[in-house]
């Protein structure tokens, strides 16, 4: 994850300089996050890719504007919503269903210390966030996965950051009873 002054730098490469080396690892960072993100919304890879591309089309075409930008993730997510939306409009799809928020997560977002967690425990993490409502699954995938803080996540999806709050106390309650195991049984059975 690039952190602020690295974007900066990007930003600063492309808006001044044209640089396109630093257009494609910008592009190539951020392209599967924003993917992801899109096909929540378009549930069709293809329409998806094109949506994410079109963000970046725009970005270049407009590159010397970069420099007013405060929040380039955030401003990245915002664009490729928008664009999935106006993907959506033009289709003229009816209104979203139910599973409007349904989301594939990669992986889960794990820090070095936890990289001892057995596998098992991983495949409980991975069932338990399966297992979390749509919406809920998407806002911890915002969260942990792409790095977004509560407040970016609530301008995103357009909710409070106190729905935020909840629903990732939700996710990680869920993910808690998930990992969760008798240590008195795991004991007996191991003798």
């Amino acid at each position: 994850m690039y952190n602020s002054t690295e974007s900066s730098h990007l930003i600063t490469r492309i808006a001044l300089h044209n640089d396109q080396q630093a257009y494609r690892e910008l592009y190539e960072h951020y392209f599967s996050s924003l993917y992801h993100f899109a096909l929540t919304y378009l549930k069709s890879g293809p329409q998806s890719e094109e949506a994410v591309s079109d963000v970046f089309i725009k970005i270049w075409k407009k590159r010397a504007a970069l420099l007013r930008i405060k929040n380039l993730r955030l401003y990245l997510f915002v664009s490729t919503k928008n664009t999935a939306l106006n993907y959506l409009r033009q289709t003229q799809k009816p209104e979203f269903q139910a599973d409007f928020y349904r989301v594939q997560l990669q992986s889960v977002y794990f820090d070095p210390e936890q990289l001892l967690i057995t596998e098992e425990m991983l495949k409980r993490i991975q069932l338990a966030i399966k297992q979390l409502p749509p919406r809920c699954q998407l806002i911890f995938k915002l969260v942990k996965e792409d790095g977004l803080r509560y407040k970016e996540v609530a301008e995103l999806l357009q909710i409070s950051i106190k729905t935020v709050e909840n629903q990732m106390s939700t996710a990680l309650a869920r993910i808690g009873e998930a990992i969760r195991f008798d240590i008195h049984s795991t004991i007996s059975s191991a003798r």
